[in-house]
């Protein structure tokens, strides 16, 4: 039997750490669920997140079950409430973090940028990442939730506003001494094509999607993959969207 992986974002920035984990694991079944209703997260409280994102992924996952790995797809909701979580469920639950540790080690300036919400650049817990595995470099922190707007649109409907990209990138002021600049948000992939070449400078763009899928498919096992057929996925969100794009069970919360 197929095991089940629901993937969690409060919006479609999850699906990029997803196309990693469901290109490792093709025969899985999938349920994806974003919190649209309250995106951005990064605009949130820590207090609001714990009960929120808790409270809703208790009700759905008593709709879904049975789960056999739960992926907070989600930085700012992974930094915030993954100790929660944990506590409250028996399967493993794989959070998203900013690839600060990668970045560190490839950095040969030792100039480091991380680029997420403002919720994520502000958490303690990023502050603990870059502590534990940056102390080597200076390391630039970038928040914006304005981006997040930005990759949500793009996907959706395959247009990306590029003067308003550019005048946010022109507010965040991003250190040309960077070498390499941490993606710490799984909707700033969407556009990370479009960051490069606004970018002007020479740096490399860091994620957490491959290292994802890596975690996911150990637990898991190789024993456990069927075959190779990709299976269709389940897609649920927590208000009404205005697209074509994607089949979407919305669900009362």
């Amino acid at each position: 039997m197929a095991k089940h992986i629901v993937v969690f974002d409060s919006g479609i920035g999850g699906t990029s750490v997803l196309e990693h984990i469901q290109a490792s694991l093709p025969s899985a079944k999938f349920s994806y669920l974003m919190d649209n209703k309250y995106l951005p997260y990064g605009k949130r409280s820590s207090q609001f997140l714990m009960l929120r994102i808790t409270n809703l992924l208790t009700q759905f996952i008593k709709v879904i079950e049975p789960v056999d790995i739960l992926v907070v797809a989600c930085n700012t909701a992974s930094t915030q409430t993954l100790v929660q979580l944990r506590a409250q469920f028996d399967f493993p639950i794989v959070g998203v973090v900013p690839a600060i540790k990668p970045a560190a080690e490839k950095s040969l300036r030792k100039r480091i940028g991380v680029l997420a919400t403002p919720a994520t650049v502000a958490n303690e817990y990023t502050a603990t990442l870059i502590d534990d595995f940056a102390r080597s470099c200076e390391v630039d922190l970038y928040g914006s939730s304005e981006l997040v707007r930005l990759a949500e649109y793009k996907f959706w409907f395959n247009t990306l506003d590029m003067q308003a990209l550019a005048q946010e990138l022109d507010k965040l002021a991003i250190n040309s001494e960077i070498d390499h600049l941490v993606l710490g948000c799984t909707h700033f992939p969407i556009i990370a094509n479009e960051l490069k070449q606004l970018i002007k400078h020479d740096l490399q763009l860091l994620d957490s999607g491959e290292a994802i899928a890596n975690r996911v498919s150990s637990l898991i096992g190789e024993c456990n993959v069927v075959d190779n057929k990709k299976q269709p996925i389940d897609y649920y969100a927590t208000a009404a969207l205005e697209q074509t794009k994607l089949k979407i069970s919305v669900i009362n919360d």
